[in-house]
């Protein structure tokens, strides 16, 4: 079965069943529902599906992987950053074995090539010493602390003081991988309805009803009118992993409580190229100590030899629900940044000549902290949380994400799916 073709298999399957129905809309009762086909999303579908789940994926966008999994520094991370024993610790540390191991298995592009944090001046020295602790607390092997004149030595083109090499930090195609989950979900079965928007739901029995639309009926909305659902879909399981819309959808789950839905926060990050050079003056990934909102202005390498450097941070704000469902935020690389740019990585990179920087994309991070605020833990908030039967809401799933996302996945499948 084509997957685009499931919203008119599913409304046929329903009326000629004859359903029952509320308000004139069809219902239909599903065993799982991931709302979104992001990274995590997908990994979440796989592994329920191999579990011998039947597994319907929801997407707004015409593909998978259209938001924050397409719009990142395709980096596996070590698990260094993230305080020991939260979340992000602890899914880092154990995605990163899953996704080496599966990349390796089913040929997904990846390369181990290894990061070095770097201090450039003495002031930022103990910044190292407090990430090698986290490191070496959340399990990350082999960490070592160099002095710059080591560091140098392996990367000609460096200046730092100091350096934190983690050697199991990588990178991994993400689309490749991506492409690949879909292929292992749809063999065990699961549909995938491209083009479905979950604009909202109710819980009745004390299960979660969803409110399905097709996305060019939510895209017509002039939200004067509240959008009527086409579907109800009544599962035993659902997930929501919309990523940067993931709370807006949330809060329109009529019967759970507003005030254990954390305010999204949204941090734009533009990534620029480096042009005009044959040969790629890194061979590791090179990052600053980190900075408010993000892990600094880095150098991340593609499996093609492609230098770039990037994120910053950009708080941005004022979205509303649909645009959000409908991932229709502001992705344009603004050339301005580029002095700024320029600035953060000549602290490290001194010989980058003026002119040869590119712009390249953004992504936006659907945080759950805001500016000079603490970084927050990602929250994965089930039925010991909020009540509903079923439901698991994922947010605040940011990087690292992409290194989590197979350990997320497992966490889920083992935890919160009930016969």
């Amino acid at each position: 079965m084509a997957m685009q073709k499931w919203w008119w298999w599913a409304s046929k399957r329903v009326w000629n069943r004859n359903y029952c129905m509320t308000s004139g809309v069809a219902r239909e009762r599903v065993e799982c529902v991931v709302i979104g086909a992001g990274v995590v999303g997908l990994c979440v579908a796989r592994e329920l599906a191999l579990r011998g789940r039947q597994v319907l994926v929801l997407d707004s966008a015409p593909t998978f992987g259209t938001g924050t999994s397409s719009r990142n520094s395709e980096v596996i991370h070590a698990g260094i950053y993230y305080p020991p024993n939260s979340l992000k610790a602890i899914f880092c540390v154990r995605g990163r074995q899953l996704l080496y191991q599966y990349c390796s298995e089913r040929q997904v592009p990846h390369k181990q090539i290894g990061k070095l944090i770097v201090a450039t001046g003495s002031s930022e020295i103990h910044k190292l010493h407090y990430l090698m602790d986290c490191g070496i607390q959340n399990g990350v092997d082999g960490l070592v602390m160099m002095e710059g004149s080591q560091a140098m030595r392996i990367e000609p083109e460096l200046r730092c003081s100091k350096a934190l090499l983690s050697p199991v930090s990588g990178i991994v195609d993400t689309h490749s991988f991506m492409l690949s989950l879909v292929g292992d979900a749809e063999n065990c079965g699961t549909i995938f309805s491209y083009n479905t928007a979950v604009i909202g739901g109710h819980v009745e029995q004390d299960q979660l009803c969803l409110h399905v639309s097709q996305t060019k009926h939510l895209e017509m909305c002039n939200g004067t009118s509240p959008l009527q659902p086409e579907m109800v879909l009544i599962p035993k399981l659902v997930v929501n992993s919309a990523g940067l819309s993931a709370p807006a959808l949330a809060k329109r789950f009529d019967g759970l409580h507003s005030a254990l839905i954390p305010t999204p926060h949204y941090a734009r990050g533009c990534y620029f190229t480096l042009s005009n050079t044959q040969i790629c003056p890194f061979k590791h990934l090179i990052y600053p100590v980190p900075e408010d909102g993000g892990l600094g202005v880095h150098v991340t390498l593609d499996l093609n030899g492609q230098l770039k450097f990037g994120p910053n941070v950009e708080w941005i704000d004022g979205i509303d629900d649909v645009s959000s469902f409908l991932n229709k935020f502001d992705y344009s690389v603004c050339i301005s940044h580029m002095k700024l740019f320029y600035h953060e990585i000549k602290k490290y990179y001194p010989n980058l000549k003026d002119g040869s920087l590119e712009p390249g994309y953004a992504g936006i991070r659907p945080k759950l902290s805001g500016p000079r605020q603490s970084p927050v833990d990602f929250v994965i908030q089930g039925e010991d949380i909020h009540g509903i039967t079923g439901l698991v809401n994922l947010f605040g799933i940011e990087s690292p994400g992409l290194t989590s996302s197979m350990a997320i996945a497992e966490h889920i499948a083992i935890n919160f799916f009930r016969c």
